[in-house]
């Protein structure tokens, strides 16, 4: 598997992947969900939803993201990346075919897409299992590909079109901790104030 990377700050040492947090202490089973529609009736919208979820996102989270072609996927990731404070000098592009794309930030963004897998025994051989548990933030594009490795805690947002720029996000909070993410958005709309730089 090719694994890029974006170039790391001046004075920064490369790394290993986030550290491997023992089977024992993954997210268990039998988790609660909360099914919310947000429509996004403009770029700004879009923007300003994926810059509030990289702004609040926490070590270990996981975002999958499903939408047909063109529907807004790699647009929502590149605002989750300015929230997380990826360095303007990384381009966040789709990793369709090095399947994995990793940007520095407040915290590690792991962008994967795992279009081109068609086994799960491919994404636990490839190791890419190793990113969802650990200090960054996971944004996955085709996590159907996922099968029974699919996080049970997630975030899971759907894009789907209503025209050339406007969206639906259908958001499904997988767990708790998503779940109280998901009620505050909704308590306190301040983040979609459009931003300055949007």
């Amino acid at each position: 598997m090719r694994r890029l990377s974006c170039p790391r700050r001046p004075g920064s040492s490369a790394r290993d992947p986030s550290p491997k947090i023992p089977l024992p202490f993954l997210p268990q089973k039998n988790t609660t969900t909360m099914k919310v529609t947000i429509p996004l009736p403009d770029l700004r919208a879009t923007l300003a939803l994926g810059r509030h979820l990289g702004e609040t996102a926490s070590p270990g989270e996981v975002i999958t993201l499903a939408g047909a072609l063109g529907a807004g996927k790699t647009t929502l990731t590149q605002a989750i990346g300015q929230g997380l404070e990826v360095p303007e000098s990384c381009y966040i592009t789709s990793p369709t075919f090095s399947l994995l794309h990793e940007y520095p930030g407040r915290l590690p963004l792991y962008h994967l897409d795992l279009y081109r897998l068609s086994e799960e025994t491919e994404i636990e051989d490839l190791g890419l299992l190793e990113y969802l548990y650990g200090t960054g933030l996971s944004v996955i594009e085709w996590p159907d590909r996922l099968g029974s490795l699919m996080p049970e805690v997630r975030l899971h947002l759907e894009l789907s079109p209503r025209s050339e720029t406007a969206r639906l996000a259908e958001l499904t909070a997988h767990g708790k901790a998503w779940e109280e993410k998901i009620a505050a958005m909704q308590a306190n709309q301040d983040w979609q104030r459009p931003d300055d730089n949007g």
